[in-house]
């Protein structure tokens, strides 16, 4: 402890000082770029949504990247969706997919009940006894709707509060330098009360 003060001591307060200024420099710049890029990712990963290319592969990009740096929270403060990547095309495409597979299976439903009530009410009668007995059948059989889930086509990643890359290592390196800085102001004030 003693040999670093002494090497602190050695060292001015205002190169400290301008150290620390860079480094907070460098950091905040890192940071921006970090969010910059997730914002890059995020808008490739909706255009590859909308135009229906390799959806998973952007998605995965996108993922890795906001995990793994710091300042990529995809939250745009408080009034932003949750969660706060929505694949509407992806959505929409789900929804089609399963809406053809149940209008199949509702339709079937549906000529079965014709054929029921057909066989259960004779052709003299009019239409009019025959629509209850099908909506009654219907009923009975309850036509399905979609059920997407949501894991489908909404997402959110959490990003780090401190990552290995330039923005998190230049704000310890400001962060040590502030220190370094304070720590020298101390020892000057120290000096001049002590005599040291």
């Amino acid at each position: 402890m003693f040999r670093f003060l002494r090497k602190i001591k050695k060292i001015k307060a205002w190169h400290f000082l301008i150290l620390t200024v860079i480094s907070l420099i460098v950091s905040i710049f890192a940071l921006r770029a970090n969010n910059l890029e997730m914002a890059n990712l995020r808008q490739a990963l909706y255009v590859a949504d909308k135009n229906n290319l390799n959806v998973p592969q952007a998605l995965d990009n996108l993922q890795k990247y906001v995990t793994s740096h710091m300042n990529t929270s995809l939250t745009n403060g408080n009034s932003s969706v949750y969660p706060p990547i929505q694949l509407k095309y992806t959505y929409q495409r789900l929804l089609n997919q399963q809406g053809q597979t149940l209008n199949n299976n509702n339709s079937q439903i549906y000529t079965e009940a014709e054929n029921y009530c057909q066989a259960k009410i004779p052709n003299g009668f009019s239409g009019r006894y025959r629509v209850p007995c099908i909506e009654q059948y219907i009923s009975s059989h309850k036509l399905t709707v979609p059920n997407i889930p949501a894991s489908l086509y909404e997402f959110d990643f959490v990003s780090p509060s401190w990552s290995p890359d330039l923005a998190g290592w230049s704000l310890v390196a400001t962060a040590f330098l502030g220190l370094c800085f304070f720590v020298r102001i101390a020892l000057n004030f120290w000096n001049k009360f002590f005599n040291c």
